[in-house]
C-alpha cells in the first residue's frame, strides 16, 4: 500500500511503538486479518469509537472482539463518549462529511473532551488504533477524533493501516 495507508510491518516482528495512533476501518475484513494488521503494526491498544459496539458481521460485536483481541495480547476498550451519534452519520455517508465533522467537533469539546484526552495520554505511552466500521477515513467520524488528538499533541502521528 501507498500513500497515507502504512503498510504492516513484517510479520513476526512486534515493535513497541509510542505516539501513534491507527485510524481502523474493519469493513471488508475478517477478525483474524484485522488482529494480524494490528499486531503487525504494535498497536496494544485498540479503542472501539463505535457508538454500540455491536455488529451483524461475526466477530465484531464487542464481547466476541475484546475476547479475540485479549488472546492476541491485544486491550480493548469500548468508549461511547467517542461515538458518532445516529442522527450525525448521513454527512459522513453521503462524502461530504462537513456538518458531519463540525457536530462531531463540537460533540468532543463539549462533554466528551474527557474521552478524548484519555485517548491522547495513552498514545503518548503506547501504539493505539482507533476502531470504527468504514473502510474510509473520509467517510468515518474517527478522522475528526484522530484530528482533534493531534491538535492536543502534535507529536502524535496517526496512520491508516487499513
Amino acid at each position: 500500500m501507498t500513500g497515507k495507508f502504512a503498510p504492516p510491518a513484517k510479520s513476526g516482528k512486534h515493535r513497541q511503538v509510542s505516539n501513534r495512533i491507527y485510524s481502523v476501518g474493519y469493513e471488508g475484513l475478517e477478525v483474524d486479518g484485522l488482529i494480524e494488521h494490528l499486531l503487525s503494526a504494535g498497536v496494544t491498544l485498540v479503542i472501539d469509537v463505535r457508538l454500540n459496539p455491536i455488529s451483524r458481521k461475526a466477530g465484531f460485536s464487542k464481547k466476541s472482539l475484546s475476547a479475540r483481541l485479549a488472546t492476541a495480547g491485544i486491550e480493548y476498550r469500548h468508549d461511547a463518549a467517542l461515538g458518532n451519534p445516529v442522527d450525525n452519520r448521513d454527512s459522513f455517508r453521503r462524502g461530504d462529511g462537513e456538518e458531519g465533522k463540525r457536530r462531531m467537533r463540537e460533540m468532543l469539546m463539549n462533554g466528551s473532551e474527557p474521552a478524548l484526552m484519555q485517548l491522547v495520554e495513552e498514545a503518548r505511552g503506547r501504539c493505539v488504533a482507533v476502531l470504527c466500521v468504514e473502510r474510509g477515513p473520509v467517510r468515518c467520524h474517527r478522522q475528526v477524533i484522530t484530528e482533534m488528538a493531534q491538535e492536543v499533541d502534535s507529536t502524535i502521528d496517526v496512520l491508516q493501516i487499513l
